[in-house]
């Protein structure tokens, strides 16, 4: 028989070697004779609990009862008792003499004892905690007594130990038997191991070994006296010494001394049945208990209960033992997030319960999950990942952003709700410097392109402020290809205010990624049509941003006299103030063109003191929205070029990205910048040539005024009155003193901004101008026809810009070929 139970207990192995498990040091308490180690396994090192019993010999009692107690542990399983890993019986040769010590491995775990001392709970907080302790401890004993009808014999602190959830467990089975019901009349002993359990400890017939009056007994009989015994030595913070200690009740709480009386009534059969002990007592009653038996049964709520009680799980957090919340409700909360059985509000318990961490803990315990959660197709819990991204974003690794993040909030871009993709766009400020080259050109850069175009006008200005915040990731020639079209071509040219705002500021904040050429000749012509803008707050920007470029090539100009030749790309200055705003978000979607089915249950953006302003003028902002787009064109002939996309168009784009580079496709939907502006393609010819064409000699054309005439009183039509940019048009030259007509040319015109900026006339007169002539000698000089025609009366300085001549009704603007077969001129 003994032979059997050694090879139960120790399995194949008979030495201490053969336990896989490295002994630590040892806790100061443990129950009876055995010794509470700490431990780690040696293939993860991952942590244990190790007990060790030792005897002279194999033939002694408490080995004995040890052997009891491993057979016990590892074939009763239940929620609230140890968890059983691993077990060995080893002999043990220290000189001379030889001990048997039997090793049991189980979960990490804790004297309750030292638990307490560790948590050093008070007040309401330390109640609530015993009672919960109380509460998995009357479970676990009522599932011995009465399903099992086992009796453990000896429930008391030392046979209670702390999981590093804080659960508290029974354990110390050496002297746990079946209740013998059956045979009243027997008066034998009942439980082998008797002598184990202390004096003070044993009720009355236990004491007098009146085994028939314990078998006519409720099979939870001893244990309830057990539990009242635990629950003295709780309160009063003393290891009982006597069983007549147990009436002072001074230590007990008033909504448990009844139980508590009755746990140790005098009269076995009287005594409070455990099971009952959990369903009525008042103690038992608080928010602690109460949430995590909600936690535990969530899978049994319907989502009304679900949801209110998640909206209340972050004040109630705060008012709960914080050690307890961190871990236990914690872990609970992850997993049920993480398995889909907690409602989208769990996500701000679990964030908040998370700040709580410190980042190394924050990392293994709430990180796994949330990375998973972004895979869920619930979009209430997208929604506040993305609004709650700040608090967890810097924790996030690059590869698991790159890989595993990002392709699932890249979803969000193309959402139907203006909201999620506005939260989508936002997110990309934390998540984009994670991101790898590959991604940001390949992917992002698209998706961005297409948010430009959108339909909100908040979402297309966010697009230019977040496109000026992720500049300095891009590589050097993703931004050369990008920036500069994006924000002029899509982002000054928009119909909403605050977009051209966001667009000049987005310059001004990447001005050090421009070169001298791309700034003269594509970045101020831009800027400059904008002093004249509707909006004020839009002027005043493109004043700053004006003043700043300006600077930018002044420095440029001193670096070339003073013969330094060193690369001035990437040198910038520092921001205007009344620009230096970039970081902050413009507004949100919701507070410009609301659908109550999208927003009604999410809380809008707040907007911050130093974002744009969007209330600068009420009524500027409105005339914008209905306002014909504002675009600038290249130098092309504009019969020759399509009107470009509005800003709400789908059509257009920065032009494909592959591989990080940008290219053209003209097959289908086109997701880049480069197609919308031919500047790109057609660059201006360098400062020689102009010079060039400005020396030579300029022959005055001979007067004709009748042909002349007509074309400046030429009124234009009812469509040409939305364009903006009628202003920058050249007066009559035969009219002295006209005052500027402010009503614009026709808007399929206005593609060409490079019309405005034409040379002005030379001050000479001394020959006239043949036009046949010059224009068959020049025809390789595009730039030879954009001089304006002198006017007939005394040459005066244009006060309002650089001019052009007048044109008839279907005239086009900027540098174009002069038609050889004309007779009238221009």
């Amino acid at each position: 028989m003994f032979r059997f139970l050694k090879g139960v207990v120790a399995g194949s192995g008979a030495g201490i070697r053969d336990l896989p498990y490295n002994v630590g040091e040892p806790y100061p308490s443990a129950w009876g004779s055995w010794t509470h180690y700490r431990g780690t396994s040696k293939d993860d090192g991952s942590m244990v609990s190790i007990f060790s019993l030792s005897g002279s010999n194999s033939q002694d009692g408490h080995l004995a009862a040890g052997r009891n107690g491993v057979k016990r542990l590892r074939t009763v399983r239940h929620p609230n008792i140890l968890s059983f890993l691993h077990s060995t019986e080893a002999e043990i040769v220290d000189g001379s003499t030889a001990k048997h010590t039997i090793y049991i491995v189980t979960e990490p775990v804790t004297p309750l004892a030292e638990k307490i001392k560790e948590l050093g709970l008070e007040g309401t907080q330390r109640d609530e905690y015993f009672a919960w302790g109380l509460h998995q401890i009357s479970k676990a004993v009522s599932f011995l007594n009465n399903d099992c009808k086992l009796v453990h014999g000896n429930v008391c602190l030392a046979s209670v130990v702390v999981t590093q959830s804080l659960d508290w467990k029974l354990h110390a089975f050496d002297v746990l038997s079946e209740f013998d019901g059956n045979s009243e009349a027997s008066n034998s002993s009942m439980l082998q191991f008797e002598w184990l359990v202390g004096s003070q400890y044993k009720p009355m017939e236990l004491l007098k070994s009146d085994w028939a009056a314990i078998r006519k007994s409720p099979p939870w009989a001893l244990d309830s006296w057990g539990l009242g015994c635990l629950i003295y030595e709780l309160f009063s913070g003393t290891k009982l010494a006597k069983t007549e200690e147990l009436r002072n009740t001074a230590f007990i709480p008033k909504s448990l001394l009844p139980d508590y009386q009755r746990l140790l009534s005098s009269a076995p059969s009287r005594r409070m049945n455990p099971s009952k002990l959990i369903d009525n007592s008042e103690y038992f009653h608080n928010k602690l208990v109460e949430t995590i038996q909600f936690m535990e049964i969530l899978n049994l709520k319907d989502s009304v209960e679900k949801d209110s009680f998640f909206r209340k799980l972050p004040n109630l957090a705060e008012q709960l033992p914080r050690q307890i919340v961190l871990k236990k409700l914690l872990p609970l909360l992850a997993s049920a997030l993480e398995f889909g059985s907690a409602a989208a509000p769990a996500l701000t318990a679990l964030l908040k319960m998370g700040s709580w961490l410190s980042v190394e803990e924050f990392s293994v315990k709430v990180l796994p999950t949330i990375v998973k959660l972004f895979a869920s197709n619930d979009r209430a819990i997208r929604v506040g990942l993305l609004q709650y991204i700040d608090q967890f974003g810097e924790s996030l690794s690059a590869q698991i952003v790159d890989e595993q993040v990002f392709p699932h909030v890249a979803t969000g871009f193309s959402d139907t709700s203006a909201f999620l993709r506005e939260l989508t766009l936002k997110s990309m400020l934390v998540l984009a410097p994670k991101l790898s080259q590959r991604t940001i050109s390949g992917s992002l850069l698209k998706y961005l392109s297409k948010l430009q175009v959108d339909e909100e006008p908040a979402i297309r200005t966010n697009t230019t402020i977040l496109l000026g915040n992720i500049a300095s990731y891009l590589n050097e020639g993703t931004r050369r290809r990008v920036l500069i079209n994006a924000f002029t071509v899509r982002a000054l040219r928009d119909n909403f205010a605050p977009a051209r705002a966001a667009g000049i500021m987005a310059l001004s904040a990447t001005s050090s990624y421009y070169d001298m050429m791309e700034i003269a000749t594509r970045i101020l012509p831009n800027i400059v049509v904008l002093t004249i803008d509707p909006d004020g707050d839009v002027r005043t920007k493109a004043f700053q941003a004006v003043d700043q470029f300006l600077l930018l090539a002044k420095q440029h100009h001193e670096k070339l006299i003073t013969g330094d030749t060193s690369e001035s790309d990437g040198v910038g200055t520092p921001l205007i103030p009344g620009n230096a705003s970039l970081l902050g978000w413009a507004m949100s979607s919701l507070t410009l063109k609301g659908k109550a089915s999208e927003h009604a249950p999410l809380a809008s953006a707040n907007v911050n003191a130093s974002q744009i302003s969007t209330t600068s003028n009420a009524n500027s902002v409105m005339d914008a929205q209905n306002a014909v787009p504002v675009h600038a064109g290249s130098g092309t002939n504009a019969s020759d070029q399509p009107e470009p996309s509005s800003p709400t168009s789908t059509d257009g784009g920065w032009g494909e990205l592959e591989n990080g580079l940008l290219h053209e496709d003209h097959d289908g939907d086109k997701e880049g910048w480069d197609d919308v502006d031919p500047v790109e393609e057609q660059k201006p010819p360098p400062l020689a040539s102009i010079q060039a064409a400005q020396k030579r000699p300029v022959v005055q054309p001979k007067p004709a005024a009748s042909s002349m005439r007509p074309k400046t009183t030429l009124k234009p039509s009812k469509a040409d009155d939305d364009d903006l940019w009628g202003a920058v048009a050249a007066p009559a030259p035969r009219t002295a003193s006209r005052s500027l007509n402010v009503k614009p040319a026709s808007s399929q015109d206005d593609d060409d901004l490079w019309g405005s900026i034409a040379a002005p006339p030379p001050k000479t007169t001394a020959k006239s101008l043949n036009l046949k002539t010059t224009m068959a000698s020049d025809d390789s000089d595009p730039w030879a026809a954009i001089a304006a025609p002198p006017p007939s009366t005394k040459a005066k300085p244009l006060s309002l810009g650089r001019g052009r001549g007048a044109k008839p009704a279907s005239a086009k603007l900027g540098a174009q070929r002069i038609d050889r077969t004309s007779s009238s001129g221009l």
